[in-house]
């Protein structure tokens, strides 16, 4: 069977890292000879730690026939199928480097950049796309390069849109990597922050930061720090209701579990806002999302989270793909499987609530991003979550200049315009989730 396999391979050839002896290899495409031995994950641990590469027919036979041996008794071929879990071959290290395809790179970092100009230009006031590089450079003292754009058209440049358009690509990208985090730690994917209760715990958590706030005092500086709260327990409710009635990987059973939670803290939300009626005008106006008043403050305020969160979700994106293989193969590579999905969720969570804090409800960008590059570019995790963040960027800005100009000078909330494009999208991802899911 061993070597049938391997007359199928293509001509890659590569040596063993155990007896130094030449096989063909199939680049760790399925079909691989390696595929047809079984392993437990005890010695599948034990050959990541003496291999830095593929092994050969015969050396991860000779794993098979000891385990044969050491079991009670029982025989026949090591084929996969006839035990619980299956050996898969170390790739070549040109398959263990890839990653973001340069192209595919490149146009998401010109995404971004177009949608920013474009976004600065567009409005009653229109500004070229040369007068804004001009008037950025002519911040550089060392350039001495003066900004043709009147005061006034300054001001609206730089004191109006530009944190409009910075705070709307903060929120976006977080939002998308987010999603994409939250679909590879439960590997589903249909989890979203809005579907898992972050987004009503975050609603509730900032609902309540406005309502009890001190006399006379703000609410902007706790906002985030109530959200946070807020949306952590949210989608630790929905996590333990979810595995305790179908587990988490059921993806019907957890979006349900978020459905439900969510709805218990809209339904508190709603008591407190009663009790509250004084606030009524300030909470709504956060709910129905946007970027209307936007400013420098809200963008240094949320930047931290955001910042950290992201970089957290994209130094594990490596650990994501481990965990879509299941909990215990990955454990058997040494990964700590509960600590690990502990952090990424926090860390989602925690970033997800403070970008939803300054920006209101805004639901379906999780959905919409991530689906979008598995089924263009790549569903490795090493593709999807960079380039998530940076789509998401982009998307969010458009869909705000579209929020800000389809009914000028009146402002539609951003989450209608996300929510026009993302329910038919939710709709094709729900009938085809088995086929793209990673």
């Amino acid at each position: 069977m061993v070597e049938q396999l391997e007359q199928q391979t293509p001509p890659w050839r590569k040596q063993c890292s155990s007896c130094g002896a030449e096989f063909g290899c199939a680049q760790g495409e399925p079909g691989c000879w390696c595929e047809s031995v079984v392993l437990r994950p005890e010695t599948l641990a034990e050959i990541r730690a003496v291999a830095d590469d593929c092994l050969c027919p015969a050396c991860l036979s000779g794993y098979a026939e000891r385990e044969r041996s050491d079991s009670d008794g029982s025989s026949g071929p090591a084929i996969r199928g006839g035990a619980s879990r299956w050996a898969k071959a170390i790739p070549h290290a040109a398959i263990r480097a890839r990653g973001v395809p340069f192209l595919w790179g490149l146009g998401a970092v010109l995404l971004v950049v177009g949608s920013l100009l474009f976004a600065l230009a567009i409005g009653p006031i229109s500004i070229g796309a040369g007068s804004i590089a001009e008037s950025a450079l002519s911040h550089l003292p060392v350039l001495h390069i003066h900004s043709s754009l009147s005061t006034v058209e300054r001001a609206i440049l730089w004191q109006i849109r530009a944190p409009r358009v910075v705070l709307a690509a903060l929120v976006g990208g977080m939002l998308a990597v987010a999603g994409s985090a939250y679909q590879g730690v439960f590997r589903n994917p249909l989890a979203d922050p809005y579907f898992l209760g972050v987004a009503a715990g975050a609603g509730l958590g900032a609902t309540l930061a406005i309502a009890y706030r001190s006399a006379g005092s703000g609410a902007g500086e706790l906002l985030p720090v109530a959200a946070s709260g807020g949306a952590i327990f949210g989608v630790a409710c929905a996590y333990v209701l979810g595995r305790s009635v179908g587990g988490v990987r059921n993806t019907g059973t957890l979006i349900l579990a978020g459905v439900t939670v969510a709805a218990f803290m809209t339904a508190v939300q709603t008591f407190v806002q009663q009790q509250h009626s004084q606030t009524l005008r300030e909470v709504y106006s956060w709910l129905l999302g946007g970027f209307g008043s936007a400013s420098w403050h809200e963008v240094v305020l949320v930047a931290p989270y955001i910042a950290v969160s992201a970089t957290i979700l994209l130094l594990h994106r490596r650990v994501l793909d481990v965990l879509s293989l299941g909990d215990e193969e990955a454990a058997s590579l040494g990964l700590d499987v509960r600590r690990v999905r502990l952090l990424i969720v926090v860390a989602a969570t925690a970033g997800t609530a403070a970008a939803v804090a300054v920006s209101g409800l805004i639901g379906f960008v999780g959905i919409i991003v991530p689906h979008t590059i598995r089924l263009l570019v790549s569903t490795s995790y090493r593709a999807v979550v960079p380039l998530s963040l940076l789509v998401g960027a982009g998307f969010l800005v458009l869909a705000d200049v579209l929020a800000r100009t389809i009914m000028s000078p009146a402002e539609l909330p951003i989450g209608v315009v996300t929510a026009f494009f993302g329910a038919p999208f939710f709709a094709v991802v729900l009938r085809t989730s088995r086929r793209i899911s990673s």
